[in-house]
């Protein structure tokens, strides 16, 4: 099948998250002509479980295009040869040699990048950091995904596992990590963060998580970022606290990360972000506040990311494009 007229070369990007897969293709200009979106499978969440999934995502979406390339944004350390994931702390990959593998089942050139620089990538490309060389992105999902552009380019650290932020740790001791460390910065403000700390309210019968235990009938596991956004921006002051609780703790990584590449921009990107200045506003005073040699410095700019849930698949749609 030939490429549909104006549309040039056609690629597919997929998004693996901690919860879902989500593809689509995807013009050179980072339009998405085709999507699909299921859950990352349970049954253990095993490589050929989820390579599967993967697989069937972009078949299905072979059947209306000819494409020419597949990029893979896998939540994950990926090796810097862009073809293996040597660890995902919310998957079971372990040195998954995914490239040889998807490529071997689907005839197609296949790139694996890190989940957070596919979606950097597509903000610096088309999104919120468009004519800015030094941006530093924090993708807040199940974990914390971290990207580094310098100079206009991704930085990928000499093994290709840079921008891991979200295993920094920040309380020593703290809560338990998926990484296997204990106190990482993910654990105190990510979508499981946001869920855990909602939870453990209800469990309480904390006296002000009354509309939080409304809402799920009094069962904490029925619980989601989501619904505590939903409930924030209701006015519910519990889950107004939550945002401002993460939002202190995304404030203050930023900082540190300001002291580390001093960028010109942060731009806040994943599911959790997509709680708006709830969350923001409380990241942006806790970083003002936080920010070593504050006023006596320029300030990154905090800004909210512009692909929403769909920056990740465009990113790695656009280097699988970049490497044709």
């Amino acid at each position: 099948m030939a490429d549909a007229p104006g549309e040039g070369a056609l690629t597919i990007g997929v998004d693996i998250g901690g919860t879902k897969v989500a593809a689509g293709v995807v013009t050179p200009e980072g339009r998405v002509l085709a999507r699909v979106r299921t859950e990352t499978p349970e049954r253990s969440k095993s490589p050929d479980v989820v390579e599967d999934t993967i697989v069937g995502a972009v078949q299905e979406l072979r059947r209306g295009f000819a494409v020419r390339a597949v990029g893979v944004g896998a939540a994950g350390f990926v090796d810097e040869q862009r073809a293996s994931v040597l660890f995902a702390p919310h998957l079971s990959w372990r040195r998954e040699p995914l490239r040889e593998a998807l490529g071997a089942r689907l005839g197609l050139p296949v790139v694996v990048e890190n989940d957070a620089n596919a979606a950097a990538w597509a903000e610096v490309w088309a999104g919120a950091g468009q004519g800015v060389d030094h941006v530093v992105v924090v993708n807040l999902g199940t974990g914390i995904g971290g990207s580094v552009v310098l100079d206009g380019k991704l930085w990928r650290g000499r093994h290709g596992i840079a921008g891991e932020f979200g295993h920094m740790t920040v309380v020593p001791g703290g809560h338990r990590c998926e990484c296997g460390n204990r106190g990482c910065w993910e654990q105190y403000a990510s979508g499981n963060a946001v869920t855990r700390e909602a939870r453990e309210l209800v469990r309480s019968e904390s006296p002000v998580a009354r509309g939080l235990h409304q809402a799920v009938g009094g069962d904490a596991r029925l619980i989601t970022g989501p619904l505590v956004s939903e409930l924030a921006s209701k006015g519910d002051r519990a889950c107004v606290e939550l945002l401002e609780d993460v939002g202190a703790w995304l404030g203050a990584g930023l900082a540190n990360l300001a002291a580390a590449f001093d960028p010109e921009l942060f731009i806040v990107g994943g599911g959790v972000s997509e709680a708006g200045e709830p969350l923001l506003g409380p990241a942006r005073t806790a970083f003002e506040r936080t920010l070593p040699g504050r006023g006596f410095r320029p300030a990154a700019r905090v800004v909210a990311a512009a692909l929403g849930n769909e920056a990740g698949l465009i990113g790695a749609a656009r280097l699988a494009g970049e490497a044709l």
